[in-house]
């Protein structure tokens, strides 16, 4: 394996549940990743994210760190004031 898009292949064909456990990874990894960017783009910092939404500073370093997956109730409290929305479908 090259790449690291080579190890996720490998580990979604190893079976059903490597396959949903790494696309469940790939997309809280993606909502994660657009809270960073937006927060970046406004020129805020994590402590200022935290104060705007009421959780700890250190919460919001766990979660964008990935030491930590956040519940659905604090994604959308680190969500709002990014003016970001959480967007379900059906697959």
């Amino acid at each position: 394996m090259r790449t690291w898009d080579d190890y996720k292949e490998h580990v979604k064909s190893i079976d059903k549940q490597s396959k949903k456990d790494m696309e469940a990874t790939e997309e809280l990894a993606a909502i994660v990743s657009a809270i960073i960017e937006k927060r970046n783009s406004m020129g805020l910092s994590q402590r200022d994210l935290a104060d705007l939404c009421g959780i700890p500073q250190s919460s919001v370093a766990r979660i964008e760190t990935y030491k930590t997956t956040p519940n659905l109730n604090t994604l959308i409290k680190m969500m709002a004031p990014l003016g970001l929305k959480l967007v379900v479908s059906v697959i």
